[in-house]
């Protein structure tokens, strides 16, 4: 069973098109509040998952831990519901998180401005101005967040595999259109493979949160790849003993796996922060 993820720009009917289609694959719906019920089973508090959600965090904000707690799990989070297949992504820059993944499909929703504002106005029972100004807001944040997250241009039609306009597309008619383009790209072949990805992307925040979470060793910056039965450590710490601590640490998540290193010495680098 393939993942689908949607983004879109708000009033671009992006929840209908995605209920549509996950009605008739007889998929999981995945949105904001399954991912955050999921986030917060974990301990995450709720606060912490407000302040970056869809948007890029303030100044201060970027500083935090709070801001590498919160990519750390988002991502844990899409990587356990994606283990499941046959699911629906919307938002939460799902598309830039799998997008690389054998088997998604990634799917941009977009409409013309006036549509939009007539939409919002329906909506949020606003005049047009203040509807404007609703849809600049969200075009902002949602940029701010990819841009800032996942270094991408969140608009650009090349960054995903379809680019529907639902001005003129009913949802039923895109749900159509992503269910051609799957029969003719998701074998069984690529759902396999996906799924084989899916496990090491899911053993890789394992290892980074075992070492990062549960043992607290100072590695900073660290990020852990597998494929094909290898793990490897990448980050930056002050001495050989740390990153031996690391190794043996992510050892303990996964003994059947190879592990080696790439993370960088610098000494100096406590005194520096």
């Amino acid at each position: 069973m393939a993942i689908i993820t949607f983004s879109r720009e708000l009033a671009a009917l992006g929840d209908e098109t995605a209920h549509e289609l996950a009605k008739q694959l007889n998929y999981r719906f995945i949105d904001k509040q399954t991912l955050e019920d999921q986030i917060k089973s974990w301990g995450v508090a709720g606060p912490k998952l407000e302040k970056y959600d869809e948007r890029k965090p303030s100044f201060w904000a970027s500083l935090s831990q709070d801001r590498d707690d919160y990519v750390h799990f988002l991502k844990t989070a899409m990587y356990t519901e994606a283990a499941q297949g046959g699911c629906i992504f919307i938002g939460r820059g799902a598309s830039m998180v799998l997008g690389n993944v054998p088997g998604v499909v990634t799917v941009f929703l977009v409409a013309p401005q006036n549509i939009r504002i007539e939409r919002v106005k329906s909506y949020f029972q606003c005049d047009e101005k203040r509807a404007r100004q609703i849809i600049d807001q969200s075009d902002h944040d949602r940029s701010g967040f990819h841009r800032y997250f996942f270094d991408v241009e969140w608009k650009d039609p090349g960054n995903y595999h379809l680019s529907l306009n639902t001005g003129y597309l009913h949802p039923a008619a895109c749900a159509d259109i992503v269910k051609i383009f799957m029969g003719h790209n998701i074998t069984a072949e690529v759902e396999a493979q996906g799924l084989q990805r899916i496990r090491e992307l899911t053993l890789a925040q394992q290892v980074k949160h075992h070492i990062i979470y549960e043992k607290e060793i100072p590695i900073h910056f660290l990020e852990a790849s597998v494929s094909g039965g290898m793990i490897t450590l990448y980050g930056v710490a002050s001495a050989q003993a740390l990153i031996e601590t690391a190794l043996s640490a992510a050892r303990e998540v996964s003994a059947e796996s190879q592990v080696r290193s790439e993370i960088q010495i610098v000494q100096e680098y406590n005194m520096l922060h």
